[in-house]
């Protein structure tokens, strides 16, 4: 069965370092995997882009179109996605911007590639500029973690860091939103979108996180490790009860343009709090023991 033309850029991308010829040659290319909004399922998109400083900037272009392309959808659903540019590949979050910052950004984007003001100008809707952010370090080869120990410390680092930056966005939001003043409704504070993102894409991590644990780590520790049994069923009743709180906050992110402050920061805290707690209690009660697994891991 002969190749789709998105498939054969694809390949032709990955047997060439990120290089591919055709309409495409000499264009800064990279390939955008996102998670299906509604299947749940991967889609690799290749996808023009423009460097901002440390960021990637694509647009939600679709030719023109005048419907926002699937990947823009699906990033929406679930921010945390794969890139590949060139030889590397990493993981991101995706930012759509807003407002003012929107604007600046898409004229940085038209003075490198004009052609995007041209889509825009054929279609009424906004074409969505996206931050591509990445959310791993850019460690170079063979300094990454050498053990599990180091691995778990690298995503408790990360998580910690990403909620810290939630609340950040949240105050700013909610900042923006109480110094409106005068009649009718206050305008959007370009935050909305950056904050759903990154709580967002915090929840999914920190549920892929608890899940490889509980199914995987966990059972495994467990079965060379029996006299910590009171430990592993501590550390999975504190999965769920940061699961029930991160529910409430997807509740709250639903209508964070109507959130109310004082509630979205009070849930904000109380999972800052338990989540705290939670990854001082297991990296007291499992480095000494992850500190001897290799990672990654060791074929046997």
């Amino acid at each position: 069965m002969p190749l789709s033309f998105t498939q054969s850029v694809i390949e032709e991308f990955r047997a060439n370092e990120g290089k591919v010829g055709g309409p495409f040659e000499g264009a800064n290319l990279l390939l955008l995997t996102t998670t299906g909004a509604r299947s749940g399922t991967e889609h690799t998109t290749p996808l023009g882009f423009v460097r901002d400083g440390d960021l990637l900037l694509i647009v939600g272009s679709a030719g023109g179109s005048h419907r926002h392309p699937d990947w823009y959808h699906n990033l929406l659903a679930h921010p945390m996605v794969r890139v590949e540019v060139g030889t590397r590949t990493y993981g991101a979050i995706a930012v759509p911007a807003e407002g003012e910052r929107r604007d600046l950004l898409f004229e940085r984007v038209v003075r490198v590639a004009p052609g995007y003001a041209d889509y825009q100008a054929g279609t009424d809707r906004i074409l969505p500029v996206v931050v591509l952010e990445r959310s791993e370090p850019d460690a170079a080869p063979g300094t990454g973690p050498a053990n599990l120990a180091e691995k778990l410390i690298e995503v408790h680092t990360w998580l910690r860091s990403q909620l810290a930056h939630v609340r950040v966005e949240a105050d700013a939001h909610f900042a923006a939103r109480a110094a409106h003043q005068g009649p009718g409704a206050p305008p959007a504070p370009g935050l909305g979108l950056q904050l759903r993102q990154h709580c967002l894409a915090f929840c999914e991590s920190l549920t892929f996180h608890h899940t490889g644990e509980d199914a995987h780590l966990f059972p495994a520790l467990a079965s060379g490790h029996p006299h910590l049994s009171d430990v592993f069923a501590r550390l999975a009743e504190e999965h769920r009860t940061v699961a029930r709180i991160q529910g409430e906050l997807h509740a709250l992110l639903a209508e964070v343009a109507t959130a109310d402050p004082d509630r979205f920061r009070t849930e904000l805290d109380r999972m800052s709090v338990e989540l705290s707690a939670h990854l001082d209690y297991e990296e007291e009660s499992l480095l000494p023991l992850l500190s001897g697994i290799p990672f990654p891991p060791v074929a046997p």
